[in-house]
């Protein structure tokens, strides 16, 4: 498909875009102001939610490979949900050999409570923007994330 140089430059930007994103959400002001886990907390929980979600058990090799980490990293990350009250292992309803993760009710509430602040943080930065732009840009913004789910996994990290 051929485009306009126009057209060039601008999905060019995309990928500084994406690499400015979230670094400069983060520094939204957000009440309560988000602490340094936070963000990989929202991740990880947010993995095991979708999974749930969609009928599927998220292991912490699962988490891993979908957060393109080695195993350790992910081990890691779960040990400090689980230690915090989010997460808790669990036998799988297919096999009761593997453990799976599954989120808390405190682990719901922390879900849910990043989620208010991610629309708090989309509220401020689009605070001056057209109605109409505002959730024209929300609708294919989620639109853009549904569609990731189509993708075929990732191969594993080196």
């Amino acid at each position: 498909m051929t485009s306009s140089p126009r057209e060039q430059e601008l999905l060019g930007g995309v990928g500084a875009a994406f690499a400015r994103l979230r670094r400069r959400t983060m520094q939204v002001p957000v009440d309560p102001p988000s602490g340094r886990k936070d963000l990989k907390r929202n991740l990880v929980l947010n993995v095991v939610d979708e999974a749930d979600a969609a009928g599927r058990e998220m292991t912490v090799g699962g988490l891993a490979d979908q957060l393109m980490v080695d195993s350790s990293a992910a081990s890691r990350m779960v040990t400090d949900c689980i230690s915090h009250g989010y997460l808790v292992r669990a036998a799988s309803q297919r096999d009761g050999r593997r453990t799976v993760l599954r989120l808390t009710e405190d682990g719901v509430a922390l879900l849910e409570h990043f989620r208010h602040q991610q629309r708090q943080a989309f509220e401020h930065i689009t605070r001056e923007w057209p109605a109409a732009e505002r959730l024209e840009f929300a609708r294919l913004l989620i639109k853009y994330a549904d569609t990731t789910a189509h993708l075929p996994p990732a191969p594993p990290a080196d």
